[in-house]
Parts: C-alpha cells; structure tokens; sequence
C-alpha cells in the first residue's frame, strides 16, 4: 500500500486524519507517517510506515470491516 502525502485517510476505529509527509527517524532510518487528526485539537502524530499500512486485526478487531489500519479516502469536491 502507497501512502499518499496531503491525502485523507481513515483509521478503522473511524476518524480521519490528513497525511502531512513521509519522514525517516534519525536514529534506526526507519520510515515514518507524520499525519494530523482532522478533529478536535488537531493533533499530529508520527507511526512507522509498517505500522501505517498493516492490516487490521481480525481477531482483536473481528467486527471491524475496514481491511487496513488506515485506508485512504476519495473524496469529491462540492463545487461542479
């Protein structure tokens, strides 16, 4: 799964956040997804890439539809 920056996504517990960039931690070289919650206090938060785009837990979470922790979200514009 490609991670798009600028793009919203959503968490399968049902939020939405704004993937702000792609940024690699200085110590291990990892890649990590710095993303911002699109509620309350607009947080930002960093997770590992891996972490990002893995699927959801089934058995922790088997009445959760959605088949990634984060899937990325069309959405149209209102003006025509």
């Amino acid at each position: 799964m490609k991670v798009i920056k600028n793009r919203i996504y959503k968490h399968f517990k049902g939020d939405y956040y704004l993937v702000r960039d792609i940024v690699i931690n200085s110590e291990t070289l990892e890649e990590m997804v710095l993303y911002q919650q699109l509620y309350g206090d607009g947080l930002s938060y960093v997770r590992p890439l891996k972490e990002f785009t893995s699927k959801v837990d089934k058995k922790k979470y088997p009445s959760v539809l959605q088949e990634n922790r984060f899937e990325l979200q069309e959405i149209e514009s209102k003006r025509k």
